[in-house]
């Protein structure tokens, strides 16, 4: 009768071991699965404190930059400029503030700026300033005159300060602008960069008139005026002397070590020693950088240097359109006087500019009523240099940090109107150019009769394929031209773009005499038929024996017959079939008869070869139109 009464014992000890022994593991696990969560958590917290700050930051910014282009450019079909401003927006401290130093950000913002004004000083040299003394000592002037004073008038009613709210452009955005739209050779691409210069150039009197207006400043105009000339010319003296003596023994000795680490390295020594000086002395560091661009300008070195500096300036530029989007406060809006008083600032600031550019390129400076439509609505905006005044303004007590917030938010919001008002000038240039009588397309309006007054042009005959890759280049080396194309609708879409291409057949010589072909520099020929290119040469040898001329030939026997009889410079093509890519040697042939250096040429040709090939997405083609162009060399040598 004990057994059994063991078993139950027995079987019950068992199965309260297992119970117990199931709630130990149980437990264990819970444990080490609640250890594990707590191992993951903390490993994720340490993650995010070591992302946090600067790290964090530049991720951000990275991801931005590298996205929005693609984003703008193949979904949204915007301007890539207006996608930063709107990211900057949303992540800027008026919204989701994901950006933890702004500080810092705006200061590599800045650097973007100076860095654009360095490549600008580079591909301006002298003899392209002196070209473009009308636009930028004529036109450049007079704006800025006028629009300080009306500026100053407008600050003055707003904010009872005197402050020229509305004096600044946007260089970096019009710039930009224009080479994405490929308008620079136009005459309003040309006045507007004309104007854009010597508003750099004349940023200084801005920052010089501005600590004048802060209250108990105790300093006269004259004070003000002898110190600011005392710095700009120890600052000027400076750079004048670093150019003549420096740069060119300093790049000389870092290019013999074939390192493109120390060549870069020079580069950015140079701009920012230039920029830095120049804001020590309390100039516009960009001014600094321009003036450093410029003496690079005349040195062997210039293409290699816009190469190299190339990726830095575009990084850097996206971020500064990302730091004014930082600006801009949707919070204004939500107040019906302050969403008031920001639209109207707005519409004073782009009607008030727009209008006086717009006198003063039509009445003044005679420019056609498209160009001056165009140039007025690309020129209305505020300029990234009013940041630079309204903070100084803010913190010279001049203006409440109220007032500040809105001449920025305002400026910003002009700013990223850019590029719709430069789409709609565009579209209403090309609709007052279609609405033009047929003596537009002749070459009898002031467009035409402007360019032929100069002295130096070249005319480039035939606007097919091949004449585009000339007028391109010639663009690029800001080398005016005429243009004449015997086919009318070729003429007409040429010229309703804004291009100098006008209807008319060169070998008759009432029109070469019309279009002053005499006094021209050159005349291109890059007609395709040979026949019409044999009539065009012998009647413009007859009638200009001394006139250079350089040809397009169909063939060897043609070239020889052209260069040997009628004293014409001649090209084959690398091919019969007309493409845009295959046919740049010839246009680099071209800029070499007119005297641009070899190196300068390959430079050009390679910086237009992959803004093509990156724009049609062929970027796998470029070694085998390398390979062609290669053999093209090779075949010029031996016919040479």
């Amino acid at each position: 009768s004990e057994r059994p009464s063991a078993r139950t014992a027995s079987t019950a000890i068992a199965s309260t071991s297992k119970a117990n022994v199931a709630n130990l593991v149980s437990r264990g696990g819970a444990r080490t699965s609640k250890l594990q969560d707590n191992e993951v958590s903390n490993a994720v917290n340490d993650l995010l404190r070591f992302l946090s700050g600067g790290k964090s930051d530049i991720l951000i910014l990275l991801a931005a930059t590298a996205m929005i282009p693609s984003i703008c450019k193949n979904v949204l079909k915007i301007s890539p400029i207006l996608g930063f401003l709107s990211a900057g927006m949303l992540l800027g401290p008026n919204m989701l503030n994901l950006i933890n130093d702004k500080h810092t950000v705006e200061l590599l913002g800045d650097l973007g700026i100076v860095f654009f004004l360095f490549e600008m000083g580079v591909e301006l040299s002298t003899e392209r300033l002196l070209s473009m003394k009308k636009d930028v000592f004529g036109l450049g002037l007079s704006q800025f005159i006028v629009t300080t004073l009306v500026g100053m008038g407008i600050g003055s009613g707003f904010l009872s300060v005197p402050l020229p709210i509305m004096l600044v452009i946007s260089s970096a955005f019009v710039l930009q602008l224009l080479k994405d739209k490929q308008e620079l050779g136009t005459r309003h691409g040309k006045a507007g960069f004309g104007v854009l210069l010597f508003q750099d150039l004349a940023v200084v009197p801005l920052l010089v008139i501005t600590p004048l207006l802060a209250p108990n400043s105790g300093t006269t105009i004259l004070q003000a005026i002898r110190t600011a000339a005392l710095k700009a010319s120890m600052a000027l003296s400076a750079i004048a002397v670093a150019g003549r003596f420096l740069l060119n023994p300093l790049f000389a000795f870092t290019s013999l070590s074939l390192q493109q680490e120390a060549f870069l390295s020079t580069i950015l020594l140079t701009v920012l020693s230039m920029s830095f000086l120049t804001q020590g002395l309390g100039l516009s560091n960009t001014l600094g950088a321009f003036l450093a661009g410029t003496l690079l300008s005349e040195t062997k070195y210039r293409y290699a240097v816009e190469a190299d500096i190339a990726p830095f300036r575009g990084t850097l530029l996206a971020i500064f359109f990302l730091t004014v989007g930082f600006e801009i406060d949707p919070s204004v809006f939500l107040s019906i006087g302050t969403a008031t008083n920001v639209l109207g600032l707005l519409g004073l600031i782009i009607g008030m500019k727009a209008a006086v550019m717009m006198i003063l390129g039509r009445f003044v400076f005679k420019l056609s009523l498209p160009a001056a439509v165009q140039s007025s609505l690309l020129l209305a905006q505020g300029g990234e240099f009013a940041f630079v005044v309204y903070g100084m303004a803010k913190s010279l007590g001049i203006l409440s940090p109220q007032a500040s917030k809105l001449l920025l938010t305002s400026v910003a919001l002009s700013m990223a109107l850019t590029p719709a008002l430069a789409d709609f000038g565009s579209k209403l240039g090309k609709r007052l150019e279609e609405s033009s009588g047929f003596d537009h397309y002749l070459g009898q309006d002031s467009e035409a009769q402007e360019i032929m007054s100069e002295k130096d042009y070249v005319v480039v005959v035939g606007y097919g394929t091949v004449g585009k890759v000339v007028t391109d280049l010639l663009d690029r080396k800001f080398v005016k031209y005429v243009g004449l194309e015997v086919d009318p609708n070729k003429a007409i879409q040429a010229r309703n773009k804004g291009l100098p291409v006008f209807y008319g057949d060169v070998s008759r010589p009432e029109v070469a005499d019309a279009f002053g072909v005499g006094k021209a520099t050159a005349v291109i020929l890059t007609i395709s038929d040979p026949a019409a290119t044999n009539r065009a040469v012998i009647s413009l040898r007859r009638n200009h024996p001394d006139l250079k001329i350089f040809a397009r030939a169909k063939d060897e026997t043609h070239m020889k017959r052209l260069v040997k009889t009628l004293n014409v410079d001649a090209r084959i093509p690398t091919t019969l079939q007309d493409n845009f890519l295959i046919s740049l040697p010839f246009g680099g042939a071209v800029l070499e008869l007119l005297g641009t250096s070899k190196e300068e040429v390959d430079t050009i040709l390679e910086e237009k070869r992959r803004e093509v090939l990156m724009s049609t997405g062929s970027l796998a083609a470029l070694q085998q139109q390398q390979k062609q162009e290669d053999e093209l060399e090779a075949a010029m040598e031996v016919e040479v």
